[in-house]
């Protein structure tokens, strides 16, 4: 991964971080035991792919292989010692571990390398807390971040008052090492809960208010970083954040885009999924995923690069099942795989073979476009195979209805008489639903 450097050279900040610092970054593994099913060489580089999306400077990385977790420090005292001396050598300000650290542990770290450390969940909670734009992704990342500044005893409060995004984590001016006074963070909970409910209501009115919009959803899904902005801008020629970060997209995006039949679909760009969400984070994830359960079709955005395209894969199909898809899973999902570019010749030639046999996946490149029409006339095909012909009587004084079904449905059959028309139309479900709310009185 860009930016990182192996070794004692200086690595180089990402472009949409905050603080530059120089940072060592470490992914701790038990001897013996795989951390589940992904290898030590691609978690090191999303932690390093983390770090680097928030603007640190990763100096090293090392995967650290410990026998058994140490209660006081995590890992033994002789690692301690020797990444002791790498920091104050490399002058490093702040180190990140790949794991979920308790109280003590941080606390005794941080004393003992004489700087800031942090762990996965508060790294994760400070990409999210920069990234977040909307009321409701800001205030569902808040009251997680202090969730779990609340189990730490010592973190600064001064991020309320800060103007930029992030909470804190990383350090920056006016930070302190006070303990948090505990009455005043359970106030701002409970506050931070009451605001989340006014948020979720209105949400709810807006996603009313957009099942009435004439148009299907499409839904991009995916891991971290698999090119769903880049794919999102290619399909909708706009220009939404899309770099070689982790988490370069954080709230859901929405933009019209036009099928090879003509018929208009709205795309929603939403965050990417990764392995091990911090628990703190989880509310917050999914509330930014509840687009995805009203989408008429779901795009799973696959890195076919990525060495653990597949693991990938089972993490974001673990989510969307959580999300209670599972009965969508074979029939609404179509599969992307992205970045061909990527690939050596005779890698993608056999990816362009296979996804060609499979019913339900396409090969693309969002960077070049290539596979991107072939992409479109599938989801085209699928909303068309979904359509049954519905028989429907309306009246010649709502116009407007009869405009709507001759430009959303495809009219096979049509008879008047002097107060209606009785049409047979091919619709699907979704268009049908939005016809009936649009149009209630239409066959009065």
């Amino acid at each position: 991964m860009s930016g990182i450097v192996n070794g004692t050279g200086t690595g180089e900040a990402g472009n949409g971080g905050t603080t530059g610092e120089r940072c060592l970054v470490l992914s701790p593994e038990l001897r013996g035991r795989a951390h589940g099913a992904r290898n030590a060489e691609a978690r090191l580089a999303e932690a390093s792919g983390l770090a680097l999306a928030i603007g640190l400077a990763v100096v090293h990385s090392e995967t650290v292989r410990i026998a058994e977790p140490r209660p006081a420090t995590l890992i033994g005292s002789g690692q301690v010692e020797r990444f002791g001396a790498l920091i104050e050598a490399e002058a490093i300000k702040l180190v990140v571990m790949d794991w979920a650290l308790s109280p003590v542990q941080q606390r005794n770290l941080e004393r003992a390398w004489k700087c800031k450390v942090i762990d996965r969940t508060g790294l994760i909670l400070e990409i999210f807390g920069e990234r977040a734009r909307t009321r409701e992704g800001q205030l569902q990342v808040e009251l997680a971040a202090l969730s779990y500044q609340r189990s730490r005893l010592v973190r600064s409060w001064t991020h309320l008052e800060r103007q930029r995004g992030g909470f804190g984590f990383l350090g920056g001016p006016g930070e302190s090492q006070l303990e948090l006074d505990r009455r005043i963070i359970g106030d701002r909970i409970q506050r931070l809960k009451k605001d989340l409910e006014d948020v979720k209501r209105t949400r709810g009115l807006h996603r009313e208010a957009r099942r009435r919009v004439p148009y299907p959803v499409v839904a991009l899904v995916g891991y971290t970083n698999a090119g769903k902005s880049t794919l999102f801008n290619r399909l909708t020629r706009s220009t939404v954040l899309a770099k070689d970060l982790l988490f370069a997209t954080l709230d859901p995006t929405m933009r019209a885009v036009k099928l090879p039949t003509g018929r208009d679909i709205i795309l929603s760009d939403t965050v990417g999924f990764i392995s091990d969400l911090p628990t703190d984070l989880v509310a917050a994830f999914r509330a930014t995923l509840e687009e995805v359960l009203s989408a008429d079709i779901i795009l799973h955005v696959r890195d076919a690069a990525h060495a653990e395209s597949p693991l990938q894969q089972a993490e974001v199909l673990k989510v969307l099942r959580e999300l209670g898809l599972e009965e969508r899973l074979d029939r609404d999902v179509i599969t992307v795989m992205n970045k061909l570019d990527l690939l050596p010749p005779a890698e993608r030639e056999v990816l362009i073979e296979q996804t060609a046999r499979q019913a339900d996946a396409v090969a693309v490149s969002a960077v070049t476009g290539e596979g991107c029409d072939t992409l479109l006339a599938e989801i085209d095909r699928r909303l068309a195979t979904a359509r049954s012909v519905s028989r429907l009587k309306v009246s010649h004084a709502s116009g407007a209805a009869l405009a709507w079904l001759y430009s959303h449905g495809e009219v096979i059959e049509r008879r008047d008489d002097e107060e209606f028309a009785y049409l047979a139309v091919r619709l699907d479900p979704a268009d049908l639903g939005r016809y009936q709310r649009l149009h209630p009185t239409a066959g009065a």
